[in-house]
């Protein structure tokens, strides 16, 4: 191609006898200022090598001459941070959890800590506004299966809800009623579920399923269906549904049961985060 080389006339600059389609590629050499900084990021490249971590080991990076490590300067931020904190999780700590939210410093310092934790430990069950899902519990409410002051929620994400790994967990157990009653029964009790709460009905139905409550759901859910936080059962007058109130999602819950689980968070949070949590979810509105 060497042998193809000439002279552009219009531009006065030698071509590289490249042609394609009768146009000639220049042999025009690249801007100064442009190679030097080239050759300029080849050598930081070559420094930033040997100064900090860069080759992929089996185990880890080369660690550089420099020794730098952005874990370690994580570990330190975190950890001045922590000690920053100190004293007011000490303070927060000293006394109940009543107390803190009656201390406004105090208050101020746990909502904003908790909001962080929430985010990041309890917002992929319950949403990023709490507003829950089908199964989870919405926490902007003022419905609460365990209780809702900021002691019985504190509780609950200390130890979970039937977590079985936590010997203080709160536990109960709803009976897969298919295994008891017949289909027919089951439709009465769903009518008269529904009707506890003013919902569409066979008022002919309801008469057998009012019996069939007291004598198999009353214990638990109370004589007037409005539950209990001792075994963690809804209420069943209010327009609020953990699960759907429709009659397919009821005779569901009935013939077999539900059994949500809520891990315990105790061990895998702090104390303190714990409490801030506990704070945050209280504060949101639903809490009592």
């Amino acid at each position: 191609m060497a042998g193809n080389r000439e002279l552009d006339t219009a531009t006065n600059t030698e071509t590289t006898g490249h042609e394609w389609d009768g146009i000639k590629e220049l042999d025009t050499p690249m801007p100064r200022w442009w190679l030097l900084t080239f050759y300029a990021t080849i050598i930081w490249g070559v420094i930033y090598v040997i100064l900090f971590p860069a080759w992929p080991l089996i185990h880890a990076a080369t660690p550089g001459l420099l020794g730098y490590s952005s874990r370690v300067e994580a570990a330190k931020e975190i950890a001045d941070a922590e000690a920053a904190n100190a004293p007011l999780d000490q303070a927060l700590m000293a006394t109940d959890i009543s107390g803190d939210e009656a201390n406004p410093e105090l208050l101020a310092y746990a909502t904003a800590g908790g909001g962080a934790v929430f985010r990041n430990n309890c917002s992929q069950c319950h949403g990023a506004g709490a507003a829950g899902a089908r199964g989870f519990p919405n926490l902007l409410d003022d419905d609460w299966l365990w209780g809702g002051t900021a002691a019985d929620i504190e509780q609950t994400v200390t130890h979970g809800i039937r977590y079985e790994q936590d010997d203080d967990t709160r536990f109960s157990q709803m009976p897969a009623f298919g295994d008891i009653l017949s289909s027919e029964e089951i439709n009465q009790l769903v009518n008269y579920v529904r009707s506890l709460s003013g919902l569409d009905h066979d008022s002919a139905l309801t008469q057998e399923g009012s019996v069939l409550f007291a004598d198999n759901c009353a214990s638990c859910h109370g004589e007037d269906g409005k539950g209990s936080y001792d075994f963690g059962a809804p209420n069943l007058t209010d327009s609020i549904w953990l699960y759907g109130s429709d009659p397919d999602t009821l005779r569901e819950t009935i013939t077999n049961a539900r059994f949500g689980i809520m891990p315990a968070f105790q061990g895998r949070l702090s104390a303190d985060d714990i409490r801030k949590v506990a704070i945050y979810v209280h504060t949101l509105g639903g809490g009592q």
